[in-house]
C-alpha cells in the first residue's frame, strides 16, 4: 500500500481534481482508497435511523451493512483524533491511498492552487508538498508545478512519488508522533 496526500485551500478543487484523478488511476489498473479528513463535524448518519438512534444511545462503533455498500462509525467521545496511522491500518488493501488532509504529517503532497480563489500558496509552509498543481503557471523557482487539468501528467507524478506505508510511519516516528 501506497500513499500520497492532495493538499489544498477549501474551494481549490481537490475534491474535482480527485474526481478526475480516480478513473486515471484506476484505468492504469490500480486499486485506489481516499482518506479525507474534516475539521468540520461529519454526519454520515440520519436522525431517527436505527443506526444514529444506537450511536446515540452510546455505542462506541456502529457498523451499517446495506445491499451496495457498508460503514463504520467510529465516536470519538473526546478522544484526541487518532493518526493517520492508525486509520491505514483500518484501510483494506490496496494500491494507493489517497489522503486529503493532515496538513501537518510529513508524506508527500500534491497542492491545487488556483490563483483566482484569492489565497496563499501552502507550500513552501506544509511539510510533504512535493508539488503545485494549478491552472497557471507557478513563479520561477517555486516547487515543481503540474496543469491542474493534465489529469495523466498529474497521474504520473501521483504514481511515482507515492511512497510506502511503512515509509509513512518511519517519517512519523522520526517526527516524534505516534
Amino acid at each position: 500500500m501506497k500513499v500520497f496526500g492532495v493538499a489544498g485551500h477549501s474551494g481549490m478543487g481537490k475534491t474535482t481534481l480527485l474526481e478526475r484523478l480516480v478513473p486515471e488511476l484506476r484505468s492504469r489498473g490500480l486499486s485506489v482508497s481516499l482518506i479525507k479528513h474534516s475539521h468540520k463535524d461529519i454526519e454520515i448518519d440520519r436522525p431517527g435511523k436505527d443506526s444514529y438512534r444506537l450511536r446515540e444511545a452510546g455505542c462506541m462503533e456502529v457498523l451499517l451493512l446495506g445491499d451496495k455498500r457498508w460503514a463504520l462509525m467510529h465516536e470519538q467521545r473526546g478522544a484526541p483524533e487518532p493518526s493517520l496511522d492508525y486509520l491505514l491500518d483500518r484501510m483494506q488493501a490496496c494500491d494507493l491511498v489517497l489522503v486529503e488532509g493532515f496538513k501537518g504529517d510529513d508524506f508527500p503532497k500534491l497542492e491545487v492552487w488556483r490563483a483566482a480563489v484569492g489565497k496563499p500558496l501552502l507550500w513552501p509552509a506544509w511539510p510533504g508538498i512535493v508539488a503545485v498543481a494549478s491552472d497557471r503557471p507557478l513563479p520561477t523557482g517555486a516547487v515543481t508545478g503540474l496543469d491542474l487539468h493534465d489529469t495523466a501528467a498529474v497521474a504520473d507524478f501521483v504514481v511515482a512519488n507515492a511512497k510506502s506505508r511503512g515509509w509513512v510511519a518511519q517519517r512519523r516516528a522520526a517526527h516524534g508522533r505516534s
